[in-house]
């Protein structure tokens, strides 16, 4: 069936589909948990990741505007077979975070019903199974409903309530009231010498990974050479904003140690409206998250997915998964999506606490994309000796001595964070150490080994006829 391309996103929807990629409120648990060191941790990651990602997105995807987004660039300076490997690390990180940020979802919708479900392991898989085959569904029905849907989620439930809870912190802390992170000089710098001090850095790189996912969507953006710069910086910028200020918002009043990853946001809520007296807005509060949420799945649903089914015209999928709706969507490869991220939410029953769960699922996701940001930060490089002459509406200054820096430090943070994943973090426990360490290295070492195998074994027919001609 041929599908009519339209060019359906302006700037602005496509700014708050970047937002609704990083801005998760869900992590501002886990950026709390660093106290004070969270502004040392923010500006090493922005310094060596968000800024090298976003320029480098910038850059090739105001070159390399046909959809399709890392395949593209991968594939353009290292050929085919890493293409497809970059693109699928892109597309399965999201099997481990779904059940992660989903999880974050079942505790804060506790809130509406029970707050004690929060710790209910059974609770939280049965919620993250039924709202991720709801989301799947929704996405058959074509790029410009999910996107509409990311657009309005991510106003509603992520900025809103972003700066609602940043309000309140400030209240707080104007009125008086004891804060449970008193300001310390010597906070502000971790100490080095304990390596589960650095731990959650693997985490809040996740939190700042996704610029690069909208440009799957090139093809349906609206003067995608201008739009793409623009978009960018308005996402970064609302980002680190809610991140920093938010997450103090949390520290304020929740004590360290009592921090849950899963539900610490809406702890911190409960506390700071009861002192006001505003009890009744929780669930109203709770609902709007939980929108924010669902909005950034919407998000990341599609957007890998459709860059992944690009790679069939390569004959890089069997045909069973080359199929498309008549809205445009891959809906083989959206249903393989859910049966495989179902089959691994169960990790969420194995682990000991829910806190546990989150973090081996955000680890695991976090180490698989950074494999593909190393593979991107390598081709721009790359790129600069090969297509020098290809026109670019953004470009990092200087020929070759900018693009060596910015993609360098953005490639060496990146391997960085996929190595301190490997050390279990002090707060909680992760069960057995030989497990966790053995968990999360054959989980990383499988997955760049099944597209490498998918690759090898691939044939002939698996090339569109159309492609052939």
């Amino acid at each position: 069936m041929q599908v009519r391309n339209k060019r359906v996103i302006s700037v602005f929807i496509l700014a708050m589909f970047n937002v609704s990629l990083m801005a998760s409120l869900r992590n501002l648990p886990l950026v709390a948990e660093l106290g004070y060191q969270m502004f040392f941790f923010f500006a090493v990651v922005a310094i060596c990741f968000l800024i090298p990602s976003a320029l480098v997105s910038a850059e090739l995807a105001t070159g390399w505007t046909q959809s399709g987004g890392v395949y593209i660039w991968v594939r353009e300076a290292f050929g085919d077979r890493l293409g497809f490997l970059a693109i699928w690390m892109q597309w399965v990180h999201n099997v481990t975070w779904y059940p992660a940020i989903l999880a974050f979802v079942a505790a804060t919708l506790s809130y509406l019903i029970d707050p004690s479900l929060a710790g209910n392991k059974i609770y939280i898989q049965a919620v993250v199974l039924i709202i991720f085959w709801g989301m799947t569904l929704i996405n058959y029905f074509g790029i410009q409903t999910s996107s509409l849907i990311s657009t309005i989620g991510v106003i509603i439930g992520t900025i809103i309530p972003g700066l609602f809870i940043i309000g309140l912190g400030i209240t707080w802390v104007a009125l008086g009231n004891p804060v449970q992170i008193p300001f310390q000089v010597d906070k502000l710098i971790p100490d080095f010498t304990q390596p589960s001090n650095l731990v959650f850095v693997a985490g809040l790189f996740l939190s700042f990974a996704g610029l690069e996912v909208s440009a799957g969507y090139a093809g349906e953006v609206k003067n995608p050479k201008k739009n793409f710069p623009r978009a960018i910086i308005i996402a970064a910028a609302i980002t680190f904003f809610l991140f920093i200020l938010g997450s103090l918002s949390i520290g304020i009043v929740v004590p360290k140690e009592k921090i849950s990853l899963v539900s610490g946001l809406m702890e911190a809520l409960r506390i700071y409206l009861a002192n006001h007296r505003l009890d009744w807005a929780l669930p109203w509060v709770a609902g709007l998250l939980i929108f924010g949420a669902l909005a950034e799945i919407n998000s990341w649903i599609m957007g890998p997915v459709k860059a992944l089914h690009i790679t069939s015209s390569h004959g890089n999928l069997p045909p069973i998964f080359q199929k498309l709706n008549r809205h445009g969507m891959p809906t083989n490869l959206l249903l393989f999506q859910a049966i495989v991220v179902t089959i691994v939410s169960f990790i969420i029953l194995y682990m000991p606490t829910a806190s546990a769960s989150y973090w081996i699922l955000t680890v695991i996701s976090a180490q698989i994309y950074l494999v593909m940001y190393l593979l991107m930060f390598c081709s721009a490089i790359r790129l600069r000796y090969t297509h020098p002459n290809i026109p670019r509406i953004y470009r990092i200054p200087h020929r070759y001595k900018g693009i060596w820096l910015v993609a360098s430090v953005g490639a060496l943070a990146s391997l960085f964070a996929i190595c301190i994943g490997y050390v279990p973090p002090a707060e909680f426990s992760v069960g057995n150490i030989y497990v966790y360490e053995a968990f999360l290295i054959l989980s990383l070492l499988t997955m760049i080994a099944i597209p490498l195998i998918f690759y090898h074994f691939r044939k002939p027919s698996w090339v569109p006829k159309k492609q052939r001609q």
